[in-house]
């Protein structure tokens, strides 16, 4: 008897072992999917991750109920980097599972390819005796003789019926040209009754074939390769020579100085070689530039994968790539690294310093950049990090020798970097000159920008009208009757909502606590920019590009290529903006308000604003002239805003590491934070102590807390926090048996049985 370990799509540790029928071939078995009776009742479509002849004791062993797959849905390969994944980020199989496969293979029925209906000719007239005998037949039938000609025309049947005969199968007789039924409807000008008739007739036949949702990128035209700067060449040839003696390189370019022009010739180098390439994107919006970019290239070569495009889209392209013709390169968001690769040659990490490549919710909490390193290293890919701004734990692997390392510091064609104007709020606030969020400097830089037929972005990291809504009476703000935070204001939807579980509420009327009828919006986020922008440039055509106007795939790409294009002035956005976007004719960018960022209660707050603002400032003056930053701050005097002007990425560099060393931060140590979640405070507290005394017994002072969060409570669950920091060189094994350990018996414990718990490796 043969057993199998089963994934399943559940948050459990471990696998499942059943029997499998002597009806099921086991050879071939590992990664296909197969449905499972699980429980009383419920039945799953799991993952065969092993087979084996070890009956499994003390409890009766469940059959198989049916294979799905002929061959593996996820490869050898995959089911290494999932169980890496697993080990590193204390996450069940069963959520990496979830994660990687579309929803339509997790399903017995979920995806349904698409297909078409074509015609043919019905086999008795594939020959042209009978030919002739047909269009005799139609002598009396005018629209169906001109649908049945124009068929033979398209399909060039009227010269090949000589070479055929009744048995051939269609699609394998040679010059025949297969047609769906609404090429023939369009090119006959006739209708769908016409067509019927001559099928009831037995003239013509229909069949359905399956085909891709995928658009076909056309001819691959590697001739419209731009050749390179001397600056470029220099740095391609350099990242060439560094990945003969390093498997990572990266690649430190200012904004605008030609990054993506690089990777394009690296990518046609590893196509020559008969490779694959995987090139990640931090967000969707950023896919859309680049795609266009790319395909111009690559044509059907490359592949788009990521979570707006549909699931059917999604399997379609997971079944390609398993294919014996997969995509030579794969464009994609965080999800894209969890696709299955056949002779991966190099993977492209763009923006590596974005937090977007981190996964929160749902698990597992995985770091797209960690994971596609490590992808890399499993199949002797290389991989070149790309970034104005790095992290600073990539930075420091760079300068230590870990990793190569080529700097980019011109722009394209030697455009001069943007300048940047502080502007000190405090001042101007106390001399009463601001108008609104804005100040008279920015206005008139927007004007000017206006006048000579220029773009703007203004970057507001807050969305909605109003981060809360006061009591100009008593204080009072409405809060989320599920969360631990204020709600925030939507005038355009007329509610108010909550940024944390979703909820929304209707805006009151009146305040609940003293009866005062004057409820006014506190700050500003993009809408009432939006707003303020209207009112102080009424001609001027503006967009605004933030989640609540981005939650489709084409409301992405609408806002982009209007704002590419020119028939937008103004483009108001919240971190989305930052992302590497490229406009050529921006003259001036706006940060309204850097306090925002540099005064978040996180240690990583100031390197986040740093490259938040240095990568938005780098949108301006792309092409021809020097663009323009205005800067508005409280706090003019800080070092950061120094070193943001200068484009002093060294000397910010230098400043956070004595700063994360004195504190005991990566990169010097590894953090990882426990969450313990509960509808009931009490239960929540009192579990949160008692795993905390357990890991300090065996990790001693490296464990801080446990404490409530800032947002001590979301969607009616009680949140409590323990940091555990490590220092480089633990045996990192071992922490993670202890802390599985430590999970498992907390599970355990009936008090605790429907608690939630989670580890976050590597949090951001």
């Amino acid at each position: 008897m043969k057993y199998a370990d089963i994934i399943l799509p559940l948050p459990l540790e471990g696998f499942f072992t059943y029997s499998v029928p002597e009806s099921i071939d086991t050879e071939g078995l590992k990664g296909c999917r197969v449905v499972v009776p699980f429980g009383k009742t419920k039945t799953y479509v799991g993952l065969v991750a092993n087979v084996h002849e070890n009956k499994p004791q003390g409890y009766i062993v469940k059959p198989l109920k049916q294979q799905l797959d002929t061959r593996p849905v996820v490869d050898e390969l995959q089911m290494r980097l999932w169980q890496w994944i697993s080990d590193y980020y204390l996450a069940p199989m069963g959520d990496i599972y979830k994660a990687a496969l579309p929803s339509g293979l997790k399903t017995e029925d979920g995806y349904k390819p698409s297909t078409e209906l074509y015609v043919t000719l019905a086999p008795p007239f594939r020959s042209e005796p009978a030919l002739h005998i047909a269009l005799n037949m139609l002598k009396k039938s005018k629209k169906q003789l001109d649908v049945f000609t124009c068929y033979l025309q398209m399909s060039h049947w009227d010269s090949c019926c000589g070479n055929t005969s009744e048995g051939d199968d269609m699609q394998n007789i040679e010059g025949v040209v297969e047609i769906t039924r609404d090429e023939l409807l369009n090119a006959s000008s006739q209708t769908l009754a016409n067509v019927t008739a001559l099928v009831k007739r037995g003239l013509l036949t229909t069949y359905e074939k399956e085909v891709g949702r995928l658009n076909d990128g056309g001819q691959p035209n590697p001739e419209r390769i731009a050749p390179l700067s001397q600056a470029q060449h220099f740095a391609y040839d350099s990242i060439v020579s560094q990945m003969m003696q390093k498997n990572v390189v990266l690649l430190h370019g200012v904004t605008s100085s030609g990054k993506t022009e690089i990777y394009i010739h690296l990518i046609q180098q590893e196509i020559d070689r008969g490779r694959q390439v995987l090139y990640l994107l931090p967000e969707i919006a950023l896919t859309v530039q680049i795609m266009t970019r790319l395909k111009k290239v690559f044509g059907r070569r490359l592949g788009i994968y990521h979570s707006k495009y549909s699931d059917a889209e999604r399997v379609e392209i997971w079944q390609k790539q398993l294919s014996d013709s997969p995509y030579d390169v794969i464009l994609g968001a965080r999800s894209a690294v969890l696709l299955p690769f056949k002779k991966l040659g190099l993977v492209i990490i763009d923006e590596e310093h974005e937090t977007s490549y981190k996964q929160q919710d749902p698990a597992p909490r995985y770091h797209a950049r960690s994971v596609a390193l490590v992808l890399a290293q499993m199949t002797g890919a290389k991989t070149l990090l790309g970034t104005a701004t790095p992290c600073i734990e990539t930075y420091r692997n760079a300068t230590t020798g870990k990793y190569g390392l080529v700097s980019l510091t011109t722009r394209y064609s030697g455009v001069e970097m943007p300048e940047t104007e502080v502007v000190d709020l405090k001042d101007l606030k106390k001399r009463k000159m601001m108008v609104g969020m804005f100040s008279p400097l920015l206005l008139s830089r927007i004007r000017q920008a206006l006048e000579k037929g220029k773009q703007a972005i203004v970057f507001q990291n807050r969305r909605g009208y109003a981060p809360m809504v006061e009591c100009k009476h008593c204080g009072w703000t409405p809060r989320c009757n599920h969360c631990d935070v204020s709600l925030t204001l939507h005038r355009t939807a007329g509610l108010l909502s909550c940024h944390y579980c979703g909820a929304a509420y209707s805006i009151p009327e009146v305040c609940p606590a003293c009866g005062c009828k004057e409820l006014r919006p506190k700050g500003s986020g993009t809408e009432r920019i939006e707003d303020a922008l209207h009112e102080a440039f009424p001609d001027a055509r503006i967009a605004r590009m933030d989640l609540d106007t981005t939650r489709t795939r084409h409301a992405y790409e609408r806002i982009i290529r209007d704002f590419s294009d020119g028939r937008t002035n103004i483009l108001i956005g919240t971190q989305m903006v930052t992302k590497g976007l490229d406009f050529g004719n921006v003259s001036v960018v706006g940060i309204l308000n850097a306090d925002n960022m540099l005064n978040y209660p996180d240690f990583r707050a100031y390197e986040h604003a740093f490259m938040m603002m240095s990568q938005v400032g780098g949108r301006a003056g792309r092409r021809g002239k020097q663009g323009l930053v205005v800067l508005q701050t409280h706090s003019p005097q800080l070092p950061i805003i120094h070193q943001v002007v200068c484009g002093d990425y060294t000397g910010f560099y230098n400043s956070q590491l004595s700063e994360r060393l004195r504190f005991h931060y990566p990169p010097f140590y590894k953090l990882i934070y426990v969450y313990l979640k509960h509808t009931q405070n009490e239960i929540v507290e009192q579990a949160s102590l008692t795993l905390a005394s357990w890991l300090k017994q065996w990790f001693g002072e490296r464990i801080q807390g446990p404490a409530k969060p800032e947002i001590g409570k979301v969607n009616k669950l009680n949140i409590r926090m323990i940091m555990i920091k490590l220092e480089n060189g633990i045996d990192m094994k071992m922490v993670r048996q202890y802390l599985a350990k430590a999970r498992t018996t907390l599970l355990s414990d009936k008090r605790f049985s429907t608690l939630t718990a989670y580890y976050d490796v590597d949090p951001l």
